[in-house]
């Protein structure tokens, strides 16, 4: 089998096949190359000879790709954007841009950053839209390579550990990560609770029925890792997915729950709820942006960073870290 030379290929059939891949449609993807469709075809069958692969064939309602069109694509749209963002670099002027960004955090983080960021929209860029995705897992890795999300906001200690990892030894790292805000977390019972006065004790703490925020319903988070170091444990009798949630639940119930200080006063029902400090060590839990390597230097994506950290210098006491 002889294999394509690289000196040969034409870059240009490059952008047709990734703007066929991304609408799986000779029609559509001639129309948004300013191409007609039999130029397409014929970019195609070139490439298909160069590279010795259908690529894509005619199946049901469009295109239908090849493993290999499938395993090749992503790196050919990368290097593409990559290119066209070292030739024609953008640059990003909020008060003009249309941009619609895509966030993934959880609902307790969005109560706490996104009535700032609404803020700083409508005065610095009213024509830009964000959509805010529910977060529901602690490695989101995969909706950002596959751009269902331009960045995600939450606590990703394992994440962050096997990016510091990889790095340490060499490998590639395709994300990169921000610091936004550390936060500190509380007991929250209903007010009348018998944990509600009175010592709350490491023992009281263990013996109480739990409910867990948890995105993958695992009775098991952070606070069972710092209560099994001491070689102790709770029960956890239910689990939700949303802090919201959880807050409205333990008000109506014997439940104790472990919610955000922050978050405690935005869900309401603060009449209803009473605060108490947790009876041993947690560390501070590290909430932070996590986005692809392709965006870093993104200028619209550096100013939604950056308007992220304004919004959380806006709720916390401590500065977010730049």
């Amino acid at each position: 089998m002889n294999l394509p030379n690289f000196r040969t290929i034409d870059l240009n059939l490059l952008r047709v096949f990734d703007e066929v891949m991304a609408e799986r449609s000779l029609t559509r993807a001639a129309r948004n190359l300013a191409l007609t469709q039999p130029a397409v075809s014929n970019a195609l069958r070139r490439l298909r000879e160069t590279l010795g692969d259908d690529l894509v064939r005619r199946g049901g309602q469009g295109m239908v790709p090849t493993p290999r069109a499938l395993a090749l694509w992503p790196a050919v749209r990368e290097a593409l954007r990559q290119l066209q963002e070292s030739l024609v670099p953008s640059t990003f002027v909020p008060a003009q841009a249309d941009n619609t960004f895509v966030l993934a955090m959880a609902d307790a983080t969005g109560a706490e950053l996104i009535p700032g960021l609404a803020n700083i929209l409508e005065t610095e860029a009213p024509g830009v839209s964000v959509q805010v995705l529910p977060l529901t897992t602690r490695d989101p890795r995969r909706m950002l390579d596959d751009e269902s999300a331009d960045l995600a906001v939450g606590y990703f200690p394992a994440v962050l550990a096997d990016l510091t990892a990889r790095a340490q030894v060499g490998k590639a790292v395709a994300f990169e990560h921000q610091q936004l805000y550390a936060g500190q977390y509380v007991c929250v019972m209903r007010r009348g609770h018998p944990l509600a006065s009175g010592p709350m004790t490491l023992n009281r703490f263990c013996a109480a029925r739990h409910l867990l925020v948890s995105f993958s319903g695992r009775p098991f988070g952070f606070v069972d890792e710092a209560l099994a170091s001491q070689g102790r444990e709770r029960r956890v009798v239910l689990t939700v997915n949303q802090f919201f949630t959880a807050g409205e639940v333990v008000a109506r119930s014997n439940l104790l729950t472990v919610l955000p200080r922050h978050f405690v006063h935005i869900t309401g029902a603060t009449d209803e709820l009473v605060q108490r400090e947790l009876p041993f060590d947690v560390p501070a839990v590290q909430v932070a942006t996590l986005w692809h390597s392709r965006l870093e230097h993104s200028s619209a994506h550096q100013w939604l960073r950056e308007a992220l950290v304004r919004a959380a210098h806006q709720v916390f006491d401590e500065p977010a870290a730049a």
